[in-house]
């Protein structure tokens, strides 16, 4: 089972290319001045497949982080894993950013708090998922495992037991949505059609009345 995974979601672009549950090449991109990290995903992932003796109808499985996160990387992955998808017949999964951040932590029972701006954040852990007031998850927070962003990192290192931000520790994101997805037993429902981004917190939007 030919399985290429990919994350455009957070503050890189991830791309795994594996058989069955081993690792055949797996690349890193930033952003740089000029482009978003997304905008290299197609070309990457066309040079992965060339590298390695592959072609798009090889693949049997494709990956992606849904979100939350970055709203035009999340719309490139999912756009990108519906088409390839919907060409070559791949099964499809879509995993949450707060997952993958969850198991590349290591912790006991993280708690994964992202930064959603305007005084927000994403939260996730056995019990909770969604997004809240900063304000709201601080009593939570306190003497848990957390695994966070540069953003809340100050905020939280003297709060948790344990504090992490996935920026600084540089966590193999790639790898571990990877190893998710292999874990996985690919069944009729998991097709294109049933891709969806994860927006937990929606673009704001004003409506004007008359």
């Amino acid at each position: 089972m030919l399985t290429l995974s990919f994350d455009t979601s957070l503050d890189k672009t991830y791309i795994v290319l594996g058989e069955n549950k081993n690792i055949l090449d797996s690349v890193e991109i930033k952003s740089d001045e000029k482009n978003y990290h997304s905008a290299y995903l197609i070309s990457t992932i066309a040079e992965i497949l060339k590298k390695n003796g592959k072609t798009p109808k090889d693949i049997n499985i494709i990956g992606v982080n849904i979100g939350p996160g970055s709203f035009t990387g999340i719309r490139a992955g999912v756009t990108v894993a519906r088409v390839m998808a919907q060409d070559t017949g791949a099964n499809v999964f879509g995993v949450s950013s707060l997952e993958i951040l969850a198991k590349a932590s290591k912790q006991e029972k993280p708690l994964v708090i992202l930064d959603a701006r305007k005084n927000m954040c994403y939260v996730w852990d056995e019990k909770l998922v969604g997004a809240l007031l900063l304000d709201e998850i601080d009593t939570i927070a306190k003497n848990r495992n957390i695994i966070t962003d540069n953003t809340l990192f100050e905020r939280y290192k003297d709060v948790g037991s344990s504090v992490l931000s996935y920026q600084e520790e540089n966590l193999p994101l790639g790898k571990v949505l990877f190893e998710i997805i292999s874990e996985k037993t690919p069944g009729a429902n998991d097709i294109w059609q049933h891709l969806k981004p994860l927006y937990i917190q929606p673009p704001p939007v004003t409506i004007k009345r008359n």
